[in-house]
């Protein structure tokens, strides 16, 4: 599946639970360049992508000790619109890294902010980390603190019918702790496509990846280490999923969701992002209506603060 495409595919849960109601756009003849785009509910996507992933940053940066660069090549691309966005990853696709899997986020400690400033520089700027080999980038990994995979929901937390119930002993877990298989509640999500990517970026770096995931009102992290523990442990399940890609096509995949009991709570929103109606519209004068997620602050706790000076 082309790189664009796999970022923007959206799961059957989130297009029947999260955007209920929506109906889906069809343009059969709707082309950015060249990608067809199947509905707003893509578009939606991507800009929810964009907005959780630089709440995080300037979370993260409005802390005195820490600053954040995006490094994986979602977060590098342009976020003025989805045609320039579209147009990194097919640059990424020519040179034949669209599938190259990197940590979305750098952490750094704030003294290394005039260092990492001169090599972004001297690269070309931070959009073209993608496009440098990592044997290259070995001098900007030494300085890293955490490397980070951002994940993003359309929920606020806090409302989710099965927030704040207890786990308790599963027939399904062999009588551990957790909830019903249906259970709707925020999760961390990590893709089983993706555990071993990150597994061996981790231990050939030497650097610790979280995933911190986002949602409307709060975010969550979890350690990838930790994550693990609690699938060989038989904490948590693997989930089979539905997605769909904006050019049509529609693949299962495997996914862990992990409950939030087993994450910690990354920051709490202190601002909600306003939701603005856009629309885009191709040279042949097709209009493709969506909602546009701007502004909306988080701040960190201080247990993902004490955590990061831990590393």
């Amino acid at each position: 599946m082309h790189a664009f495409e796999l970022l923007l595919s959206i799961s059957s849960d989130d297009v029947d639970l999260e955007l209920r109601g929506v109906k889906e756009i069809l343009f059969s003849e709707f082309w950015l360049n060249p990608r067809r785009l199947r509905g707003s509910d893509f578009l939606m996507r991507w800009s929810q992508g964009v907005w959780s992933e630089k709440r995080i940053i300037d979370a993260i940066n409005n802390t005195k000790d820490f600053f954040a660069i995006p490094y994986g090549p979602s977060g590098t691309a342009p976020t003025d619109n989805v045609k320039s966005f579209e147009l990194y990853f097919e640059r990424l696709e020519s040179a034949g890294l669209g599938n190259v899997k990197r940590p979305d986020l750098l952490i750094f400690d704030s003294t290394k902010e005039e260092f990492v400033e001169k090599y972004l520089y001297k690269v070309g700027g931070k959009e073209e980390l993608p496009f440098i080999p990592e044997s290259d980038l070995n001098a900007l990994l030494e300085k890293v603190k955490l490397a980070v995979e951002c994940e993003n929901s359309l929920w606020v937390a806090e409302k989710m019918p099965n927030y704040n119930s207890k786990l308790t002993p599963q027939k399904r877990l062999g009588g551990k702790l957790g909830l019903k298989k249906n259970a709707v509640l925020p999760t961390v999500i990590i893709k089983e496509e993706d555990r071993i990517p990150i597994s061996r970026w981790q231990e050939k770096n030497n650097i610790p990846i979280h995933v911190w995931h986002v949602f409307y009102d709060r975010a969550y992290g979890l350690a990838f280490d930790e994550a693990e523990r609690l699938v060989k442990e038989g904490l948590i399940l693997p989930t089979i999923q539905t997605f769909h890609a904006p050019g049509g096509a529609t693949t299962r995949k495997v996914i862990y969701k992990y409950y939030y009991h087993y994450a910690y709570l990354f920051g709490t929103a202190t601002e909600q992002p306003r939701l603005i109606p856009d629309f885009i519209q191709d040279k042949n004068g097709h209009i493709l209506p969506y909602v546009r997620f701007e502004e909306g602050s988080l701040q960190i706790t201080n247990e993902t603060l004490n955590l990061l000076k831990q590393f």
